[in-house]
């Protein structure tokens, strides 16, 4: 027996569990169930990747310096307002650490992404959980649930898992709704997968406020989940509390030259676009047309809505007789759902050659 025991809310956080890999027995996996980018890694992060191994027993640059210079040419942003990270998860952990803690509140949708929840309750936060409108997050509502011990408010947009987008006139209504003194994190991790005109990841509401931060990632569109990368553009004293937290050498070497690579592959992002939006209609409709609820997405994945989680779990028992891993979202409060990744046309194909099977047994 040991009387050494964590804070009490560390306890109460169940540990992450990753989308599955594996199913015993069968020989071709096809995993749908992460988001990852239906083509891999870019050729030329690839070989970015091998190129660096020779130079792995140096450290890296701890400041990330030519990568946040490739972000920011990409994406027309000031480098010096853009901090690199282990994945995105990384940097929201910061930033919930650094503005929460004991006796603070972190407000998020009831369907959002789950570390916010698990960060929260390990940086001693109140988390509250805001119901939603149809699956949507309610602007309204999240305002409401804002007290004077609200210190973070956490949006993915579009979400995940459900694939749904608020409009930006809404975010800016949720922006303008919040004191001064809570940060809002805006976690835009799909956002190159959006096709709609007046979509904005958030860079525009970060330039027009000191507490707002976009998050980002190189996990999905750009197929570099496995070497963790992802970045923050934010307000000049934000990136300065981040440059004091943060690990010392935080992004290794074949994460940034890849990621430098990656944003330099001609036509990689519009190709990806074009066929995460044809085939994510093509699914979609499939699905819909068998019966299956389909929500709108506007992600690399599709949320299919069961109506009960004994049929889910048989739509997802029938998936994985075929080698098909889909993700279950119970732990988002959505028993009922599975959410699909839009992989490439064939695995697309066997997914609603599947699901159509299951549906008429």
């Amino acid at each position: 027996m040991t009387a050494l025991l964590p804070r009490p809310s560390i306890l109460s956080i169940e540990p992450y569990v990753g989308g599955e890999s594996k199913i015993p027995g069968v020989n071709r996996i096809i995993k749908l169930s992460s988001n990852e980018g239906a083509f891999g890694p870019p050729p030329g992060a690839i070989t970015a990747i091998a190129e660096v191994a020779a130079t792995a027993h140096r450290y890296p640059d701890s400041g990330a310096t030519a990568l946040r210079e490739a972000i920011g040419r990409t994406f027309g942003l000031d480098p010096a307002r853009i901090v690199c990270g282990n994945g995105s998860d990384e940097l929201i952990a910061y930033l919930i650490l650094a503005y929460g803690g004991e006796g603070t509140e972190l407000v998020m949708p009831a369907h959002g992404f789950v570390m916010y929840d698990l960060t929260g309750r390990y940086a001693g936060c109140r988390v509250i959980k805001v119901p939603e409108r149809d699956m949507v997050a309610d602007v309204d509502a999240m305002l409401a649930a804002v007290g004077p011990r609200t210190k973070l408010m956490c949006l993915v947009n579009p979400n995940n898992p459900t694939g749904a987008l608020l409009p930006r006139r809404e975010v800016e209504r949720l922006r303008a709704g919040l004191r001064d003194d809570i940060l809002l994190i805006l976690d835009a991790a799909y956002a190159e997968y959006v096709t709609d005109p007046d979509y904005d990841p958030g860079q525009a509401l970060v330039d027009a406020s000191g507490n707002t931060v976009m998050t980002r990632t190189f996990s999905k569109i750009f197929g570099l989940g496995g070497l963790r990368l992802g970045w923050a553009y934010m307000p000049p004293g934000v990136a300065d509390v981040l440059a004091r937290i943060r690990g010392p050498f935080n992004v290794n070497s074949a994460a940034m030259a890849a990621g430098i690579a990656a944003l330099a592959e001609p036509g990689w992002i519009e190709r990806s676009v074009v066929h995460n939006t044809e085939w994510r209609e093509r699914v979609t409709q499939a699905l819909r047309g068998i019966g299956i609820t389909v929500r709108p997405s506007h992600c690399n994945f599709v949320l299919a809505d069961f109506g009960t989680p004994e049929k889910a779990k048989a739509a997802d028992a029938a998936l994985r007789a075929k080698g098909l891993i889909a993700r279950g979202v119970a732990g988002y409060g959505l028993p009922h759902c599975l959410r699909i990744t839009i992989g490439t046309a064939e695995e697309c194909t066997l997914v609603i050659e599947a699901l159509t099977e299951f549906m008429r047994g």
